[in-house]
């Protein structure tokens, strides 16, 4: 058998990639010097600093994260724990809130770390357990919370253990809370609808919410009342509690047509506006036409589906960005308590509002 002959031609030559030793012989600075632009650029002079900065740029430097977190003990990650998926809804909101906090993230340094309720290593799994597993790991560096609602026992449990965390939305039923929190004024977005059709000449103007332990629901059936009552018109026979659901949606306007005769719906959902658009299609009436239609969270749902929907958009890439700076406050040193803030959604009008 014919033994094939040797290549002649040379091995791709491995190129190493840049060091802390070679930025620090390129900008002429010392090692330490490297180091403390890395993690502490406070302590070089502007000159200096810009010099090692250009060296890291030219030679393609990426520092040791790894090795910077075993001497700070930070992870760099934050954590979110992720809610099981309602089967039935439309809405899409915490997806781009997801991904609106990835990318804030990012910027300022931090990797999301997603988890669910489910620990795989605990004795015994609960609402705290994917919490809990993280602390004891040290795995995280901090939290930010999205369930705000009454009851939830993740706020008081991660303060008792002086976890850091922040919140997407108001603690609700804890008047002593401190922790920084950004939320959307769901009140204020449901008025703006409401008067968005007042606007269009409707007077009986529905409103389709959730049951009434939900604060936030609550707190969007405000803006309706609110502004309704702002120009006299009765709510009186036009209010309706359901879950979270298409189906809900569709059953509750379809009761309010027969006992009510709204001329508009206001919804705390784009879900449940959802609902009603089934219904009037099942009724053969047209949204924005014969029934003015407007949900809330402009999911792309509401983007896409006939004739389009108008919805209240909560501006989740600002919240994403006041709770990182939040985060950054509060692992700074000395730590600093951000004020709450509460940002204010926008009516995106389409044609199922006439």
């Amino acid at each position: 058998m014919a033994v094939p002959a040797r290549s002649t031609r040379p091995a791709p030559r491995h190129v190493a990639a840049p060091t802390l030793a070679d930025v620090a012989e390129r900008a002429g600075v010392s090692r330490q010097t490297v180091s403390n632009a890395v993690n502490n650029p406070d302590l070089l002079r502007p000159e200096t600093l810009m010099r090692v900065q250009e060296a890291i740029e030219t030679l393609g430097y990426v520092p040791n994260r790894a090795a910077r977190n075993l001497r700070t003990r930070a992870s760099n990650l934050i954590g979110l724990r992720l809610s099981p998926i309602w089967e039935g809804t439309a809405s899409t909101a915490m997806d781009r809130f997801v991904h609106s906090l990835v990318w804030a993230s990012r910027e300022a340094g931090y990797h999301l770390l997603l988890f669910s309720d489910d620990a795989p290593f605990t004795r015994d799994p609960g609402p705290m357990a994917g919490y809990d597993d993280l602390l004891r790991s040290t795995a995280v560096d901090a939290f930010v919370v999205t369930d705000t609602f009454l009851g939830n026992p993740q706020a008081a449990w991660l303060r008792e253990r002086r976890a850091p965390f922040v919140a997407f939305g108001r603690p609700w039923d804890d008047d002593a809370a401190r922790h920084p929190w950004v939320d959307v004024d769901g009140a204020a977005g449901t008025s703006a609808a409401t008067e968005h059709l007042i606007e269009r000449g409707h007077t009986r103007i529905a409103w389709i919410g959730w049951r009434k332990d939900s604060h936030l629901g609550e707190d969007r059936r405000s803006g309706w009342t609110r502004a309704m009552h702002g120009h006299h018109l009765s709510t009186s026979g036009l209010a309706s509690r359901v879950e979270d659901t298409v189906a809900s949606g569709r059953e509750a306007s379809a009761v309010m047509l027969d006992d009510a005769a709204p001329t508009a719906f206001v919804c705390a959902s784009d879900t449940l506006a959802m609902g009603v658009l089934h219904t009037l299609a099942e009724r053969g009436l047209h949204a924005g036409q014969d029934v003015a239609v407007v949900g809330f969270d402009d999911s792309q749902v509401a983007q896409v589906v006939h004739p389009g929907l108008t919805s209240v958009r909560q501006p989740l890439e600002e919240v994403a960005l006041a709770l990182v700076r939040a985060l950054e406050d509060l692992l700074a040193t000395p730590s600093v308590v951000a004020p709450a803030q509460l940002l204010a959604p926008s009516l995106v009008v389409r044609p199922s509002s006439g």
